[in-house]
């Protein structure tokens, strides 16, 4: 995930991390159940203080953009009606069960193409 902060602007660097993830989200650059760096190591990246990151990821979650699940940490919220946040969930599973299997991206798409003909 690249973020970038300008600190010449007058907007706060947290609401600049907020509409770049958020916007991020929507062109589908960060897909539901993507993991995001941490908020420390956001921090470190971006030079910023731990409590700025922070609080951009909290309006996140406020915003149902991201969720944060404890030490395992903030990923991409699913996004739209509630079948559309099935599949995305269910996408992101597939997509780690076969790479777990050993299986390239361009064999997994296959298999997806080869089960909507069947």
């Amino acid at each position: 995930m690249i973020v970038i902060v300008d600190t010449r602007l007058s907007t706060p660097p947290y609401e600049q991390i907020r509409v770049q993830v958020r916007d991020a989200v929507a062109a589908g650059e960060l897909a539901a159940g993507a993991k995001l760096p941490t908020v420390r190591a956001l921090a470190d990246e971006l030079g910023l203080a731990v409590n700025t990151v922070a609080r951009a990821y909290r309006e996140l979650e406020t915003d149902g953009i991201i969720e944060t699940r404890g030490r395992a940490g903030s990923f991409v919220a699913p996004q739209g009606d509630a079948g559309q946040q099935q599949a995305q969930v269910a996408a992101r599973e597939f997509v780690e069960r076969t790479r777990r299997l050993g299986l390239e991206d361009a064999a997994a798409i296959d298999l997806v193409r080869a089960a909507q003909r069947g």
